[in-house]
């Protein structure tokens, strides 16, 4: 069975973490093309190549694939899905946007969120905030997926693949682009990063959150926020972590002033290492924690910072 995988390009570059995870899910489906499409998209292209497992790098250079407009993308895709029976791509915001319109200019049902792949026809998805998995089949001719990509460690680099240059043959004026505003950030990014500490509604206010950056900091983390800190104005929508949020599996997880709510939960909790910090001991959150403190954020977090200086 043949594969094609969307590839994550941003600006140009390839989000090589979540696209070398989507290969890794790909695999076990067929052989691996990856399509990197964009304004720009030959230096990805080149990277995707030599990712571990891909067979085929097909890039597509086009003004109209520029600022991550999902029409024009979603019609290329269309356009090269004659020789593939699976569409996938890593379940990121842009893969959201192209992957349902690609299934529905198929006319198939489009399985997200996808953890694991039983065969060619049957997926895992988490369902009820992850409390429950759920096993979907599809008969579909194609199947359109996007992957979780939290449940995948990412191939490995030193593959050779031939990289081939394909054309936009439809484009569409449904939308156009506006303006980008980008967070610029020294820090890790949220969904790739091996450490992350996450502040929730007990830190109290948008500057008591400095805490939490700190810490983040000193370990060379990532910062979260839980929903309640988000809609609270303690910390930017690009934070949250959550069912409604992003959805992170780091080697060490650090929770501090969050409660635990079951939608926070589902973004977090494949997490290798769980540290909650909570003054309330009978906190959701000390129920998945490998490491539990009882004891005030703003005593224990600068504690916490110090001693790691």
């Amino acid at each position: 069975m043949a594969v094609l995988l969307l590839a994550e390009v941003n600006g140009g570059e390839l989000a090589l973490d979540a696209t070398a995870k989507g290969v890794t899910a790909a695999k076990a489906l067929g052989d691996v093309t990856v399509l990197c499409a964009g304004a720009s998209a030959a230096a990805a292209g080149d990277a995707a190549a030599k990712i571990d497992g891909v067979a085929k790098v097909l890039v597509a250079e086009d003004a109209a694939l520029g600022h991550r407009l999902a029409e024009t993308t979603a019609a290329l895709i269309v356009s090269l899905s004659g020789d593939y029976e699976h569409i996938v791509a890593p379940a990121t915001t842009d893969a959201k946007n192209v992957m349902p319109r690609v299934a529905a200019l198929l006319d198939v049902m489009v399985i997200s969120d996808a953890t694991a792949v039983v065969d060619g026809n049957t997926f895992e998805r988490p369902i009820y905030a992850g409390n429950a998995i759920q096993t979907v089949k599809s008969s579909d001719a194609k199947k359109v997926v996007t992957f979780r990509t939290a449940n995948f460690d990412a191939a490995g680099e030193g593959g050779s693949a031939a990289v081939e240059t394909v054309s936009v043959s439809e484009t569409s004026a449904l939308s156009e682009w506006v303006e980008d505003k980008v967070a610029e950030s020294d820090r890790p990014e949220l969904t790739s990063a091996g450490i992350v500490v996450s502040g929730g509604r007990g830190v109290g206010s948008e500057d008591s959150f400095a805490l939490i950056e700190a810490l983040a900091d000193k370990l060379n983390g990532a910062v979260g926020a839980s929903r309640a800190a988000v809609d609270s104005g303690f910390a930017p929508n690009d934070w949250q972590v959550g069912q409604t949020g992003k959805v992170v599996a780091p080697d060490l997880y650090v929770a501090a002033g969050i409660s635990g709510a079951i939608q926070h939960l589902a973004g977090m909790k494949d997490s290798k290492i769980i540290v909650a910090i909570n003054k309330d001991e009978e906190a959701p959150i000390f129920q998945v924690a490998d490491f539990g403190l009882v004891a005030d954020l703003f005593d224990a977090v600068p504690e916490m910072t110090d001693k790691l200086g």
